[in-house]
């Protein structure tokens, strides 16, 4: 049956319409025309998919660091360290301080970021070179949820001293699985150093001594 000109246009158009409203709903292919009056097509608004964003890394709170002296460390020695840094802490927070921050260990680099007061967004980053670390250990009879490392902070003048940063994990099967993840991360970073020639095989390195073995208990 003939129709006008302008009755097939407005039938068309409805049935476009119809198709566009439905898009989200039935994967169909778009009609292959030309549709000359886009202000008409009515579009159902869509809410883009957020995924929950999911910390790299393990959730702590951050103790603090304070300096140390010596050179060499042995077991127990950040015993007093972390005993004073949670007690410090203890008197600022009296209340159990939520987790401030995240602590992910990988070859070459560790990464604390730091988080709001809710525990959510990340407001600032230290990193640590795995090279630098010269002991940590999650074996504290102060609490075994504490895991601790030595790093040795170069200053300014060239000049470097010795800080013990101190963390707090949910369970101390938390802080025992830092400890392991650093000891895998001290492992793959001389490795690669040694095959780059940054150290020697027959000797350690200034940058790697061995006694940044991690004390896990």
């Amino acid at each position: 049956m003939w129709q006008p000109a302008t009755e097939r246009l407005q039938h068309f158009q409805t049935m476009l319409k119809t198709k566009l409203n439905v898009l989200t709903l039935k994967k169909e292919p778009l009609p292959t025309v030309i549709f000359h009056e886009p202000e008409d097509i009515e579009l159902r608004s869509t809410t883009p998919l957020v995924k929950n964003r999911v910390h790299p890394g393990c959730k702590v709170t951050y103790l603090g660091k304070v300096t140390i002296t010596g050179t060499q460390f042995l077991s127990g020695c950040t015993e007093s360290a972390v005993i004073g840094l949670r007690e410090g802490r203890a008197r600022v927070h009296s209340d159990t301080p939520p987790a401030n921050a995240v602590l992910e260990i990988r070859p070459f680099q560790v990464r604390l970021q730091h988080l709001d007061g809710h525990g959510e967004a990340a407001v600032g980053m230290d990193t640590y070179q795995v090279a630098r670390i010269a002991y940590c250990t999650a074996d504290h009879r102060a609490s075994p949820n504490v895991f601790a490392w030595i790093y040795r902070e170069i200053n300014d003048d060239l000049t470097f001293q010795m800080d013990c940063h101190a963390v707090e994990c949910e369970s101390k099967l938390e802080a025992k699985r830092l400890a392991h993840s650093m000891m895998e991360a001290f492992r793959k970073t001389f490795q690669s150093m040694r095959s780059d020639g940054r150290i020697h095989k027959s000797c350690s390195s200034d940058e790697f001594p061995q006694d940044s073995t991690p004390d896990d208990g």
